[in-house]
């Protein structure tokens, strides 16, 4: 699973190949959560309230570019929150 960036020790995975609808992992300490890239929202698992803003966040900047990540297939490194 390739990891497209990390920060405050959150690490987000895109998985091809993997089941829709389109997601993406965010792995923090022993916390892992499915997030929809459309609409944001956590499918599966949990995080803590600070890390899921954190990733929100994140995600709502890159939302296009995830998008087209997991339509094209064509893994690229994202820049992490600042």
């Amino acid at each position: 699973m390739p990891e497209v960036t990390r920060f405050y020790g959150i690490i987000i995975k895109v998985f091809f190949g993997d089941h829709p609808p389109p997601h993406f992992h965010a792995i923090y300490g022993e916390y892992n959560a499915l997030i929809s890239i459309e609409s944001l929202e956590i499918i599966e698992g949990d995080l803590p309230n600070r890390a899921q803003k954190m990733v929100i966040d994140w995600a709502q900047m890159y939302q296009e570019d995830l998008l087209a990540m997991w339509e094209t297939q064509e893994f690229r490194k994202l820049p992490p929150l600042k």
